[in-house]
């Protein structure tokens, strides 16, 4: 019986190498050498030692190793030949054998046969194999020889087995059983099985626990079955084998009658067995599970598996130990380590488990999840586990979590338990907040602030004090990064201490109060911020914003806001605040006035910001500067914190006051210590520095602008109102202002305006691929970038032009009577792309939009009403707002897959500006958005009516007065951001979540009123019909193709929550194609029309929507073309006015993709099918060959490189879904409809034909992106032969099909000429005929349909290549 054995590894080659190696630099034994002479060769005429020397071995004794001549595997062929031509053989073979054992009876001797020999010669060394097997080895590699050996080496083993070590320190036993691994063949794996079994029985254990392991490197796969049986009658036998036949039962492939046979066993031992052994128990446990029986198994092994005892008190006591242990040592402790070792191991090993089986993890979840009972529970392993499979398997994530939820609140994981774990780990998170962005950080450090201080476990004092040293550190460095991280941390950490219990101690009044203790614990831990900080510009706002989030986000005691409020309050004031009646005198580069005050201040009570003398102070002690004795007194404090502090200041007022924000209302109307800003002539003759102090200025202008609305926005005085609407005004205009500026300094970076940055780095985002990174400073203004000569794409995923169109006129220029000035009229910035650099909105702001009209008394000096001003939302402010809404609907609601962002544009860099944002749900803002609905389908009426009037004034003429104006781009602007804040609401996936159907509810009631008001409790489904049909009246009054595309996709998100969609379906193919019908105004976009990604969107829309792709596609390219193809080359298609020259390759493409994947869905449909059935899809397949025929022949008009690579691309897929899904209809048809198939064929031919002419012109006009689509196609189209001639045989209609040589042709039919082709051309017929589908029968049966047939075409194609 012969098995084939497979080759040892390099690592096993390595063991025996050094084994070998170790025994060779020990020194013989004296009976070595008495027994022979130092390194002589062996001598003697025995038969054994001649026909080995013939061979190619030369026999040595002493220390040196055998020598082999040859290569080993020549060895062996020349014995075995030398064996088996004997005259004498097989008695030959028994005279080797019996020299072999005697030559082995001297212990050195036998010794050198079992270590590996010494090549004399170094060829096989250079040939990179070193490693030379032993003699031993190289005759068991001979199959006349193996029995006889293995059987001289199991009688001579017994005589080592109960010796101690030879003195050349090897092991003879294992040396032994090392020549039967890794054998080629085994002639007889029984025998050799039996004699190895016997052999485990009497070794002694440590020899058994090797000669056990060895099996599987031994023996054959057809011993498994019994190998197996008998260790698992030896592991009832002998405990102390358990792990290692354990370890080989998991090797051999056994049935899995005794696996489970096994795991039965070992299962019930659980409870027993050394702690050492049981990660391998439980790996061949988990290892032997399968689907059936995986969650029984599982459930077994919780309950039999008890590691209270090992885990318990190390995660109770770890927080502890360093207290209780200090100076005393044990011999527990080891013990303790090693059983922890253990349980690491056997983590280890369920890891692995729930990591790659499947089944397991699902068990393991279900088995948890089964347990009902709190005794039942095993909470350590099943917590651990849960912990485990959470962090190696994502797709389990949020089941987890509501398992684990659950749990918790039955009681099942007591609260002891996780906060141990939380103790323990604790240290070990605080490693990584190097890694994590700044909200991981706060949510960080609120849990384990939230642990430290709620004195409910005896260790908290611990974990405090950890905290503490962590944040000191922290805030004592020098770099930016691990400050943040301490200026979060101890801001958080305040926030718990001083947290308000009033409410939480309903008993006894005021019981829940901070104590004096904690008091004076925060106020010092906050001062200790702010003087770590104060060096720092960029620290200090940071620490004022978190501060402000702090007393936003959480209810603090009341001392702690009373001493907050009164120490900002004064700073405040002393730092920013002025009396308007002393004007700032000093060296200032420009005279400094006081702008922008909404009040008419007569006497000297009034104040003033103090922006641009603090700027001016800070630039010039930065670049040297001496200051003034009266500057010298004064704290210096940078502007940059001027936003910050108010935020922070008005957030304490509002706290302590219930909103009334009248204590600091001065500040809302109080002009600001500034310059003139309007450029005028005087901005081309300005310094670069000069420039870079105006835009400073005018950031840090805006920035206080948008806290002041931030702060004033929800203010219900309606003289509030009107002043907050002011101040949006003066946001919009000083915006007008700072493009100019900008646009003359490109070296210009901003000051940062927000400061939790999650990067180190960042700058004005231009649309260049590779922009300059600056690094981040506590300056304004003087830091260099490369230019923004550029717009960039806006962050609305549809827009790739300049936003230039949503800025506002000056104030001085009426926009109804002026006219919008040309885009070389515009600056060539957008403040999109600084969106980095202004303060956060918050989205109270928004209420804003509920305003109406509002009436300003003005009064006289005896406070009398003089007259009244009626002030309302105009559309620059209203474009402002809508904006930014826009803007951070999409980054919260939007799911990142779908957002575009620019180029290289890092992760942190995409949430700047949007901390606050995050510090809330997707579920809150969703919830905040609804209610703006109302006001918002109030200006998108109101802006709707608008546009119709303009449409009925200019009689429906598209380029008519007044539309290049400015007040029709903002109103067309404002309309564009409002659909798009529509569908980013209804897209967002949370409305399919069961807590959010309440809101989806209330959000399309408020579309719903807007047609029928007062029906209440309506049905989904009419809800959605009713909103749908509200928003789709809009559309008689859309102004741009942006604005139909996003109420097309508006229509559509209201449609896929429909469980009905068919009819209105329709209507979004409909509205599609009217769209695509209409004629846009070109002063949208005058360059190059409409935006090719929307049109391609639009289209897209329109084919995948229609009922009919093929008709639609062929009114396009049937009707559209031929009308764009005779018209001048300016104009369009009269049916189909966005189809231009330009536009062309945006229609060819979304046509060949959408007739790719129409026919790619079709079934093929079976012989089995009715009559019927098939000749439906005969046609429709008629139809898609007739859309193909016409597409592809129009690149003989259009042969542009893009039009060309989609023919490439979408030519060879048609052609793919036609082998997959048309030709086994055709198989099945052909007999009924012969006429149809033939005439199909032939059709296709011409259009296979046409693309073959097209691999030709790529490869002469060598163009890699259309020549690496060539070999693809080629292949496909020789397989649509082949297909074709299979399909005509098995139908016997084998005369129809006839084959010739393809001449190679352009696109205009031309023979392309080649060097082989001009040889032969003399002798090549004219003939250009592929593959031929003849209606005649047998008339050009020519014989040339032979196999050799589909080579010709790539011969004479390969000429082509030369």
């Amino acid at each position: 019986m012969v098995s084939k054995r497979r080759l040892p590894t390099s690592e096993d080659r390595g063991s025996l190498t050094e084994d070998a190696s170790k025994a060779r630099k020990q020194p013989l034994s004296k009976e070595t050498k008495k027994s022979h002479v130092h390194n002589e060769v062996e001598e003697n005429d025995s038969v054994f030692v001649k026909l080995l020397k013939t061979s190619g071995i030369t026999l040595k004794t002493g220390e040196s190793q055998n020598q082999l001549a040859v290569d080993q595997i020549v060895f062996q062929k020349k014995l075995f030949q030398t064996l088996r031509k004997h005259p004498s053989y097989p008695k030959i073979v028994e005279e080797f054998v019996s020299g072999l054992e005697s030559y082995i009876e001297d212990q050195d001797s036998f010794r050198n046969c079992l270590l590996s020999c010494e090549r004399l010669h170094d060829e096989e060394a250079s040939m990179g194999t070193s490693y030379c097997k032993s003699l031993i080895k190289l005759l068991l590699g001979i199959d006349l020889l193996q029995p006889a050996i293995i059987k001289i080496l199991f009688e001579k083993l017994p005589e080592f087995l109960f010796k101690n070590m030879n003195s050349d320190g090897l092991n003879m036993p294992r040396l032994i059983i090392n020549q039967l691994k890794w054998l080629d063949r085994v002639v007889d794996s029984k025998d050799l099985t039996t004699k190895i079994m016997q052999l485990i029985s009497i070794a002694p254990v440590y020899l058994q626990h090797d000669f056990v392991t060895s099996l599987p490197e031994i023996l054959g796969d057809s011993q498994h079955a019994d190998v197996g049986k008998e260790l698992s009658d030896l592991l009832t036998e002998n405990t102390l084998l358990t792990v290692p036949i354990l370890d080989v039962l998991s090797s051999l492939r056994l049935e899995p009658k005794l696996l489970t046979k096994v795991r039965k066993l070992v299962m019930g031992k659980l409870s027993s067995v050394m702690l050492d052994d049981l990660p391998m128990i439980i790996k061949f446990i988990l290892h032997s599970i399968t689907a059936t029986d995986a969650l029984e198994v599982i459930s077994e092994l919780r309950e039999n598996l008890d590691l209270q005892h090992c885990i318990l008190p190390s995660w109770l006591q770890a927080s502890q130990s360093k207290l209780k242990n200090k100076g005393q040592t044990s011999s527990s402790g080891n013990q303790e380590n090693s059983g922890q070792d253990c349980v690491i191991l056997l983590f280890d090993v369920i890891k692995s488990a729930v990591r790659y089986e499947k089944i397991v993890s699902e068990a393991w979840i279900k088995a948890i999840e089964n347990t009902t009972s709190v005794s039942e529970h095993k909470q350590i392993l099943d917590l651990a586990v849960l912990f485990i499979i959470y962090s190696t398997n994502t797709q389990t994530k949020k089941y987890i979590e509501r398992v684990l939820r659950n749990k918790i609140r039955s009681g099942c994981f007591e609260e002891q338990l996780l906060q141990s774990t939380f103790y323990v780990h604790y240290m070990g998170i605080l490693d990584y907040l190097d890694n994590m962005s700044p909200q991981q950080i706060r949510k960080l450090f609120y849990i384990l602030s939230t642990l430290a201080f709620s004195k409910q476990h005896e260790a908290s004092s611990h974990i405090q004090d950890d905290m503490h040293l962590v944040i000191r550190k922290q805030l004592s460095s020098t770099m930016f990064k691990y400050k943040l991280i301490g200026i979060i941390g101890a801001v958080t950490m305040a926030g718990i201490i001083a947290a308000d219990r009033s409410r939480s101690s309903s008993l006894t009044p005021g019981r829940g109060d901070l104590s004096s203790e904690q008091c004076t614990q925060v106020t010092s831990l906050l001062q200790l911020v702010h003087s770590c900080s104060e060096q720092s510009p960029q620290a200090s706002a940071l620490y004022y914003d978190e501060f402000a989030n702090l007393i936003q986000g959480r209810k603090l005691a009341p001392k702690v806001l009373e001493w907050a409020g009164q120490t900002i309050f004064n700073d405040f004031q002393d730092v920013f605040v002025v009396d308007i009646c002393v004007v700032p005198e000093g060296d200032y580069p420009f005279p400094v006035k006081a702008l922008y005050g909404l009040e008419d201040y007569d006497s000297c009570d009034g104040i003033a910001i103090n922006l641009l003398p603090l700027l001016f102070s800070q630039d010039f002690v930065k670049d040297g500067g001496r200051l003034t004795s009266q500057e010298s007194d004064q704290k210096l404090v940078s502007p940059l914190c001027l936003a910050p502090y108010f935020r922070l200041l008005r957030l304490c007022v509002d706290r302590q006051h219930n909103g009334n924000l009248e204590e600091i209302d001065g500040l809302l109307d109080c002009p600001i210590f500034l310059t003139d800003l309007e450029p005028g002539e005087r901005l081309e003759s300005m310094s670069v520095k000069e420039r870079s102090f105006i835009c400073s200025l005018i950031f840090l202008t805006l920035n206080w602008f948008r806290e002041v609305v931030n702060a004033f926005c929800r203010q219900t005085l309606p003289e509030m109102k009107v002043k907050v609407l002011t101040r949006l005004k003066h946001i919009v205009e000083l915006q007008q202002l700072l493009e100019k500026h900008l646009a003359v300094t490109p070296d210009y970076v901003p000051p940062l305006a927000n400061f939790d940055l999650e990067t180190s780095e960042v700058t004005p985002h231009t649309s260049a691929a590779v922009s300059a990174k600056i690094r981040i400073q506590g300056n304004l203004g003087g830091r260099k970038r490369k230019a923004d000569g550029s717009k960039i794409s806006s962050p609305d995923p549809l827009s790739k032009e300049d936003n230039s169109e949503c800025d506002p006129a000056p104030s001085d220029r009426s926009p109804l009577e002026k006219e919008f000035r040309g885009k070389e009229e515009k600056t060539s910035v957008s403040l999109q792309n600084y969106h980095a650099f202004f303060r956060e909105l918050d989205l109270e702001v928004f209420s804003i939009l509920h305003c109406g009209l509002v009436a300003k008394f003005i009064l006289d000096t005896e406070m009398h009403t003089e007259a009244t001003e009626v002030v309302q939302l105009q559309p620059p402010e209203l474009l402002f707002l809508l904006e930014d809404l826009a803007q951070k609907l999409e980054n919260m609601l939007t799911p990142s897959v779908t957002r575009r962002f620019p180029f290289l544009k890092s992760k942190g860099n995409r949430n700047i500006g949007f901390s606050h944002l995050h510090q809330r749900s997707a579920s809150e803002i969703a919830h905040s958005v609804v209610q703006l609905l109302s006001p918002m389908c109030n200006h998108l009426e109101n802006i709707h009516n608008y546009f119709q009037c303009l449409t009925a004034k200019n009689h429906g003429v598209v380029d008519g007065p007044g539309i290049k104006g400015q007040e029709y781009h903002i109103m067309s602007s404002c309309y564009q951001r409002l659909l798009q804040i529509l569908h980013g609401l209804f897209a967002w996936n949370g409305f399919f979540q069961p807590e959010n159907t309440n809101l989806l509810y209330s959000a399309l009631e408020v579309l719903t009123n807007r047609l029928k008001p007062g029906e209440p409790d309506q049905a989904l489904e009419e809800l959605l019909s009713q909103s749908f049909h509200y928003l789709q009246n809009f559309h008689l009054s859309i102004p741009s193709f942006q604005c139909a595309l996003y109420l097309i996709r508006l229509l559509m998100v209201i449609l896929e929550k429909s469980t009905a969609p068919t009819q209105n379906k329709g209507k979004i193919a409909s509205l599609a194609r009217q769209f695509l019908c209409r004629v846009w105004p070109s002063g949208e976009k005058e360059k190059s029309g409409i935006p090719n990604d929307q049109l391609e969107a639009l289209l897209s829309i329109y084919l995948e929507h229609t009922d009919g792709v093929l008709k639609a596609i062929e009114e396009i390219a049937g009707v559209g073309v031929p009308e764009l193809i005779n018209s001048p080359k300016e104009a369009s298609s009269s049916t189909f006015p966005t189809l231009t020259r330009h536009t062309f390759v945006i229609f060819f493409r979304v046509m060949m993709a959408e007739l790719e994947k129409t026919v790619k869905g079709l079934q093929a449909g079976t012989a089995a099918d009715s009559e019927r059935i098939h000749e439906e899809k005969l046609l429709y397949w008629n139809m898609a060959v007739r859309d193909f025929s016409i597409l592809i022949n129009l690149i003989k008009v259009f042969d542009s490189r893009p039009v060309l690579h989609v023919c490439l691309k979408y030519g060879r897929l048609f052609v793919e879904a036609f082998l997959k899904q048309c030709m086994p209809l055709l198989d099945f048809s052909f007999r009924k409809h012969r006429e149809d198939v033939l005439s199909l064929l032939e059709t296709f031919q011409l259009n296979t034909r046409l693309l073959h002419h097209l691999c030709g012109h790529s490869k002469i006009h060598q163009d890699t992106k259309l020549t690496r689509h060539v070999p693809l196609l080629k292949k496909t189209l020789e397989l649509l032969v082949c297909r074709v001639k299979a399909m005509l045989i098995l139908n016997n209609c084998r005369e129809a099909f006839w084959l010739g040589n393809l001449k190679n042709r352009d696109l205009q039919g031309e023979e392309i000429i080649s060097q082989n082709s001009q040889e032969s051309a003399a002798d090549e017929s004219e003939d250009d005929a592929s593959s031929q589908v003849s209606k005649s029968k047998g008339t050009e049966d020519s014989g040339e349909d032979e196999a050799s047939d589909g080579a010709k075409e790539q011969e004479s194609d390969e000429s082509d290549d030369d």
